[in-house]
């Protein structure tokens, strides 16, 4: 049994977007490799939900989330800052694979755990200080698939979506964070959780 994708099937799909770049490989992750992964990281990682505060308001964050890192750099969003653990063998693994394909060398993944439709993530740029100018974001997907939103910040006639499948990675590059903003909506559809994985590096 073959447990990673052929090279055939990590062709990436690129986006029709301007000022940014988005590549799109489906099954980055055989189906039953992505599987074990889901399995081993749902058991494996310490999940905590932090309360954030938007707009002036402090509420519960709609998921789960973790933070690990080859360094001891925080990572701060939405009036959170997170300290990182020690990469996990799991992670190291899947750190592995997308460094090879996407030839960045990442120091930090922040992990999120979709629990339901419920969850989710509001419209937001990966654009902090500490990730540097145009930062490279590889985003593995692992469990239900949930669709994913990009809109340009200025022409608001620029908008994309695209659904995140079991095992797949999508790579934001180039100026795409300074450009476009991303979500994970949330699904009045009845899914299944979903882990994802942004790899980036902090600086």
């Amino acid at each position: 049994m073959n447990l990673f994708a052929s090279e055939e099937h990590k062709t990436p799909l690129q986006l029709p977007i301007k000022d940014g770049t988005v590549l799109y490989i489906p099954s980055f992750f055989s189906s039953e490799k992505a599987s074990e992964y889901f399995t081993r990281l749902t058991t494996e990682t310490p999940w905590q939900q932090d309360s954030i505060t938007l707009f002036g308001k402090t509420h519960p964050q709609p998921r789960l989330t973790a933070l690990y890192g080859n360094n001891s750099k925080p990572y701060s969003y939405s009036g959170i800052t997170m300290l990182p653990k020690q990469f996990t063998p799991t992670l190291k693994e899947i750190k592995c694979d997308v460094e090879k394909f996407s030839e960045v060398n990442f120091t930090t993944v922040l992990l999120n755990l979709y629990r339901n439709g419920s969850d989710s993530n509001g419209w937001h740029s990966d654009n902090e200080k500490e990730l540097g100018t145009n930062p490279v974001i590889a985003s593995v997907s692992f469990g239900a698939p949930r669709m994913f939103h990009l809109k340009h910040k200025t022409d608001k006639a620029l908008k994309h979506k695209i659904i995140l499948e079991h095992g797949s990675l999508l790579l934001m590059k180039g100026a795409t964070q300074e450009n476009w903003l991303h979500q994970i909506p949330k699904t009045t559809k009845r899914v299944a959780p979903r882990i994802n994985l942004t790899f980036r590096i902090v600086y």
